[in-house]
């Protein structure tokens, strides 16, 4: 009963991390793992671990592309992508310390100031910068929501996997 009570909240508290920019896909496959350590791997065998870990996998590789691409698809350079992404991960560390959304409004204004500044700094144009910044927001949304199905898929297939007898 332990091992079921610490991977529902692996699992729970992987949904709630992910909207605020944390990792919150691999607490969830830690999660995984660590029940099927647990319980000798009887229902969470490698093949579900391997299921978990690959998507946790596109989830990561979907942030990375959905963020570069929406901030282009706004008008944006791919210089303005990596301001995207760079803007997002250093936003995101830099709102750790406020509590609980600290990170989230961090991932987002980054996103947007850094495809922003990054677009700007290529064409010296501001309402291409602005456009290219508003992609970025976009983007952040789309990751978000991306991410959270993600989750939702990991939480269904581990807990399938953690309650078949």
């Amino acid at each position: 009963m332990l091992p079921l009570l610490g991977l529902a909240l692996c699992l729970l508290a992987g949904l709630v991390l992910i909207p605020l920019g944390l990792p919150g896909l691999w607490v969830m496959a830690l999660g995984v793992i660590g029940y099927g350590w647990l319980t000798g791997f009887q229902t969470v065998t490698a093949t579900i671990i391997g299921i978990v870990l690959a998507l946790a996998l596109v989830g990561e590789f979907v942030e990375w592309w959905l963020g570069y691409r929406l901030a282009q698809r706004y008008g944006g350079s791919r210089r303005a992508g990596w301001g995207a992404l760079l803007g997002g991960l250093v936003g995101a560390l830099a709102g750790v310390p406020v509590p609980i959304i600290g990170s989230m409004i961090g991932a987002f204004a980054g996103a947007a100031a850094g495809a922003a500044l990054f677009e700007f700094t290529r064409s010296r144009d501001t309402a291409g910068a602005v456009r290219a910044g508003w992609g970025a927001i976009v983007g952040r949304v789309a990751v978000t929501t991306a991410k959270v199905g993600i989750g939702i898929a990991i939480t269904v297939i581990a807990g399938y996997a953690a309650l078949r007898s």
